[in-house]
């Protein structure tokens, strides 16, 4: 063991005992290794040392990350489970859109398999923390996909789905925008706006999605209804139907929350990832006659249930920690930075950008 002030703290370190904000939370917990996202933190706070691993073994890594040059290269971050397992769901995935185009069968238990060994890393799973590794916006359809077959999943436990819906509903978030794979790539990447033919034909991914996997019979209906629904909207003004809230199947009203979160917060080639605050705020405003009210109400609640302590960054760069939240406006809590309290309630002008963790 030793403590290291930060002039001396070396990327790859590994801090063993719990470091503590001003206000006694934890920032990090012992075990933490020391990465660039860390050093920032620490600055932010103003901590001045941390315990460190003391031995050969780090002194010989440290060693052997010097290069010619005299500077330490930076460490190679171990992945995740989930972030294992996703990256392969990206592989299996992309061979599944890979064989529909060919004109292939859909290979159900190949999806289920790797799915369900995704599904095991759940818990680990924060909608507005993670991010994909390994992210390239030509891969944005699979990324997507995967990531609403998480959020649709979660969403299915939070609003009280029986658990055999719950890999249904996985399979619905997972397959919802698979008719795209019958779209002109050169719509879907499209840079600026579309024209009205342009636009009439990507909306027909919802048709042909629902036509490529209404004979699957390892899929429930609700699966296949929600490729061809979750673009409705409750007042009867979504596509390709245009029917209310009375018609539009459960698993549809789910995938279309969580494919708005994800198609607004994931990189496109026409437009960059939005704040995740500010699209469970836009997702807020929709429930007024576009999405599901009572599934909005739970998946903003549920999303944003931090403790107090939690590390974010706001828009003006600014980094504090949250002490306050008012169940009334989930999105915008109290955040104290640098002992000053930012009610973001009344400070519109400010909004989360990052949460740490």
């Amino acid at each position: 063991m030793a403590a290291v002030t930060l002039l001396h703290l070396k990327l790859g370190d590994k801090i063993i005992e719990d470091v503590l904000t001003p206000l006694g939370g934890v920032l990090f917990q012992k075990g933490k290794v020391v990465t660039p996202k860390e050093m920032e933190l620490l600055q932010a706070f103003l901590i001045t040392s941390v315990e460190i691993e003391s031995n050969q073994a780090v002194s010989k890594t440290r060693e052997d990350t010097v290069e010619d040059g005299g500077q330490e290269s930076s460490p190679t971050i171990v992945a995740s489970p989930l972030h294992e397992e996703y990256d392969k769901m990206v592989i299996v995935l992309r061979q599944v859109f890979n064989s529909f185009v060919a004109g292939q069968a859909l290979p159900v238990m190949d999806i289920r398999k790797q799915l369900e060994k995704l599904l095991e890393h759940i818990k680990s799973y924060n909608l507005l923390t993670f991010a994909p590794r390994q992210f390239m916006e030509k891969d944005y359809l699979l990324h997507n996909s995967i990531t609403c077959a998480l959020t649709s999943y979660q969403i299915a436990q939070w609003t009280g789905f029986p658990q055999k819906d719950w890999m249904q509903i996985a399979f619905a978030g997972l397959l919802h925008d698979i008719g795209n794979v019958k779209i002109d790539k050169s719509i879907l990447t499209k840079p600026n706006s579309l024209s009205v033919e342009e636009k009439e034909e990507m909306m027909r991914h919802t048709v042909l999605g629902y036509q490529l996997l209404k004979n699957v019979p390892a899929l429930n209906e609700g699966v296949k209804m929600a490729a061809l629904q979750h673009h409705e909207k409750v007042d009867g003004t979504g596509y390709p139907l245009g029917i209310d809230a009375t018609k539009i199947n459960p698993y549809a009203k789910i995938v279309a929350i969580a494919d708005i979160f994800h198609a607004m917060t994931l990189n496109k080639a026409y437009r960059k990832a939005v704040s995740p605050y500010l699209v469970l705020e836009q997702i807020q405003s929709d429930a007024f006659g576009k999405l599901d009210p009572t599934y909005v109400r739970i998946f903003v609640e549920k999303a944003t249930q931090f403790h107090n302590g939690t590390i974010v960054r706001l828009n003006d760069e600014r980094i504090g920690e949250i002490v306050f939240s008012d169940h009334n406006y989930p999105t915008r809590p109290w955040v104290s930075i640098e002992g000053v309290i930012v009610n973001l309630i009344s400070e519109r002008q400010l909004h989360i950008k990052e949460v740490f963790r």
